[in-house]
């Protein structure tokens, strides 16, 4: 799963927010206005906007390098002092600007309840030295760069200049750009690789009605068609839509949770996906991950993150099977989701005709190759081919249910041919495990999982435990 991740570096430029929380309980109205009276318990300080991506994307294992404009006041050092304390932040490129102020949200709650909201903010664009240091800035972080994430807060920093500077550097250098956008015109994201626009972000900058899978699809494919990239949609609990260049559309759901609150959810899913494209993985798979960390977040309080372990658990949760036994069309989707999840993928094969502790051993060891287990077992007729006419002693589908009712199997497959070569042609698992009487150049499939990044394991046997020998056993009474 994710834990395997190699997470890159990755780039993040935008609007640097404070997110402030007072809380308290409420008991009773004011008697010089009708308004409730907060009896203050609690004042918190987080980071926000560009900062809470992030902390997201370090929080995950990524390594982070922050470029952003503050005040010179308390707000960003307390923004600053926050940020320091997560393991992986870069915030030397931070540029402070005596004429700047750091913008912060204040938000009141009684409980979960929130009663009012104040913001400090003067919204206005930087001189023109300010947007010089951004940009120089950005181009000297992507020198050592994974993917860069431009997150428009529409703050004032991401300006027409800078957004195509950042664009433009990182177009030079094959880094993938991720915006997540707050403009009408998306003509000005240009040359990114992805924008992530929510519902209502998406009707105004194409005038589309955005109801429905349809209607989203054609807005997408609208937006796309503007800036020339890949869009995704986030929508709430109707889940993600994904509108690729090459015009595949995918429709991800969300994991169902109670929603608490979704301030900077939308942080998480672009910190996500900036992180999982950092690891190597394609877009498709970051977005259904992000999609299981924008669920975890929302059932948060505020402004949070999602640890490596909460994402790794709840993707695990969503790919649980019951031994399942499978066509091979459908054992490709069923892999190609778990694939998507994260997981790794391990092979092994066999008749399986009567189990016996040296089938256990051998399935035990290849489900520690992997996230999941794939068993293929050989067809009725496969069987007699290889074994003769008196075998298999129990047919394919009673096999089957047994290996698939085993702890450490997730999905069963039936071959018909010789060899599992097809099937493995078609899976693509990570890892193929046989027994170790086997030389690993002998292992059907070995050589062409090896052509992709595969790999062959060879497990220890129990010795004199086969199927042949249990029924000569059986044939002398033995």
């Amino acid at each position: 799963m994710i834990n395997d991740f190699k997470f890159g570096r990755v780039v993040i430029i935008g609007d640097l927010l404070l997110d402030c929380y007072v809380s308290g309980s409420v008991h009773r109205i004011s008697p010089e206005a009708p308004v409730p009276v907060l009896h203050r318990a609690h004042h918190t300080a987080v980071p926000g906007g560009a900062a809470n991506v992030a902390m997201n994307a370090a929080t995950l294992g990524s390594k982070v390098t922050l470029i952003g404009i503050v005040g010179q006041d308390s707000a960003a050092d307390t923004l600053k002092n926050a940020l320091s304390e997560i393991s992986g932040i870069d915030l030397s490129h931070i540029v402070d600007d005596p004429n700047w102020i750091t913008i912060a949200k204040t938000r009141v709650l009684s409980g979960r309840q929130q009663i009012v909201r104040i913001d400090e903010e003067r919204i206005e664009t930087p001189s023109a030295e300010t947007r010089a240091q951004l940009i120089q800035a950005a181009r000297t972080a992507m020198e050592n760069a994974d993917v860069v994430v431009c997150s428009d807060y529409a703050k004032g920093v991401l300006t027409d200049d800078v957004v195509q500077a950042v664009c433009l550097a990182a177009r030079e250098r094959g880094i993938p750009v991720i915006v997540d956008p707050k403009r009408k015109d998306l003509s000005a994201y240009e040359g990114a690789y992805l924008i992530t626009p929510n519902r209502s972000e998406l009707y105004m900058a194409t005038g589309l009605s955005c109801k429905d899978d349809r209607e989203i699809t054609e807005a997408a494919r609208v937006a796309s068609a503007a800036f020339g990239g890949n869009v995704l949609v986030t929508r709430s609990e109707d889940g993600m839509t994904l509108y690729e260049t090459n015009g595949k559309t995918t429709h991800v759901q969300v994991r169902k949770s109670e929603v608490y609150d979704v301030s900077g959810a939308g942080d998480t899913v672009v910190a996500t996906i900036a992180s999982i494209l950092s690891a190597g993985q394609d877009l498709e798979t970051a977005v259904v991950i992000a999609s299981s960390a924008a669920s975890i977040v929302v059932s948060k309080l505020g402004t949070a993150t999602v640890s490596r372990a909460e994402l790794s658990a709840a993707l695990l949760l969503e790919i649980q099977e019951d031994g399942e036994t499978a066509d091979l069309a459908r054992a490709r989707d069923i892999i190609e989701g778990w694939r998507h999840h994260g997981a790794r993928i391990a092979f092994t094969n066999g008749c399986f005709d009567l189990v016996h502790p040296g089938h256990i051993a051998l399935i035990k060891a290849a489900g520690k190759q992997g996230d999941k287990l794939v068993v293929a077992i050989n067809s009725d007729a496969s069987v007699k081919r290889l074994k003769g006419e008196k075998r298999p002693l129990q047919d394919e589908q009673a096999r089957a249910t047994v290996i698939g009712a085993l702890r450490d199997v997730d999905l069963v497959v039936i071959f018909d041919e010789d060899t599992p070569l097809e099937t493995i042609k078609a899976l693509r698992p990570d890892v193929i495990v046989k027994g170790a009487d086997y030389r690993e150049n002998e292992v059907v499939g070995g050589d062409f999982v090896k052509t992709y990044g595969g790999s062959v394991v060879l497990a220890d046997l129990i010795s004199g435990r086969s199927t042949t020998s249990i029924v000569r056993k059986m044939q002398v009474g033995v």
